[in-house]
């Protein structure tokens, strides 16, 4: 594991909640990652053993802090703190059911550095099974479509260009962000009144919105196991999915709509939400 100049060290920030089965290999993987001079891991009041494996790691490896809150805050505010306990010069936001290669964050801030300028940059997020994350590559929400046809809303997905080693983008997945840590201060990090999941959409719009490309490395390839820590509290996840859909909709959209048009979006989404709950409830 190399430690490197004051410009190209980065920072690794995890944020878990009951992450036990994925998060050991996460944080091996990361403490052999290249150029990683510092890891950060922010636990949201697990209660599954999170926090052996912490101390474990930070005992044996001094770049390695904890921060364990007594509860859940929410991911854009652990990510905010782990962010604030650290100072190199670029920030990874990992999520822990992420294996990362030892060249995988290198190599983003390397595409980042070609790029120039203050670049957010996400990577070729797989699965298991070896298909793709459609996440990594998203347009912003649609919500004329979604008016038209409310389970359009989650259909984001924009195809990999395979001519391109990285890809501009509106928006790359939360599960695995690299960007200089100028760019995050910049804008003010995460938004924190989302609680889970759209954060990730409002970070990247808002740096597009001060001048920042936003792409996926096409042939950064990284393992994604997904869904880990959210699979305990299914109608928890989707509440907050579509409560941070409504969220991003008031900051970008709402403004200029007209007082009928906002209230036929929340209608719209709320009634996907519903659509949704009978089956999260069988399936628990």
């Amino acid at each position: 594991m190399s430690a490197v100049g004051g410009g190209d060290g980065i920072a690794a920030v995890v944020v878990s909640y009951r992450s036990a089965s994925t998060l050991d290999e996460c944080l091996v993987r990361l403490r052999a990652a290249r150029d990683v001079v510092q890891i950060r891991v922010v636990d949201n009041g697990s209660d599954d053993g999170t926090l052996e494996i912490l101390q474990r790691h930070a005992l044996d490896d001094p770049r390695m802090r904890f921060i364990a809150n007594p509860d859940n805050p929410g991911f854009a505010v652990a990510c905010n703190q782990g962010a604030a306990d650290c100072d190199a010069p670029w920030l990874a936001f990992v999520n822990p059911d992420l294996h990362v290669r030892p060249d995988s964050l290198a190599r983003l801030r390397g595409h980042a550095q070609a790029l120039g300028g203050e670049p957010l940059l996400g990577a070729d997020l797989h699965g298991e099974d070896g298909v793709r994350d459609g996440a990594a590559r998203r347009r912003d929400p649609d919500f004329a479509a979604m008016l038209r046809a409310p389970s359009a809303a989650a259909h984001l997905d924009v195809p990999m260009d395979t001519e391109r080693a990285v890809q501009p983008v509106d928006a790359v997945s939360g599960a695995l962000m690299l960007m200089p840590r100028a760019l995050f201060v910049r804008i003010g990090g995460f938004d924190e009144g989302y609680r889970l999941h759209a954060e990730d959409l409002d970070l990247c719009r808002r740096a597009r919105q001060a001048g920042a490309v936003v792409a996926a490395a096409n042939d950064v390839a990284v393992l994604h196991v997904r869904g880990v820590s959210s699979r305990s509290r299914p109608v928890f996840v989707e509440w907050h999915k579509h409560r941070g859909l409504w969220r991003y909709f008031r900051r970008f959209e709402a403004s200029r709509r007209g007082p009928a048009t906002r209230a036929v979006v929340f209608a719209a989404i709320w009634t996907h939400f519903l659509a949704r709950l009978p089956r999260m409830l069988l399936a628990r």
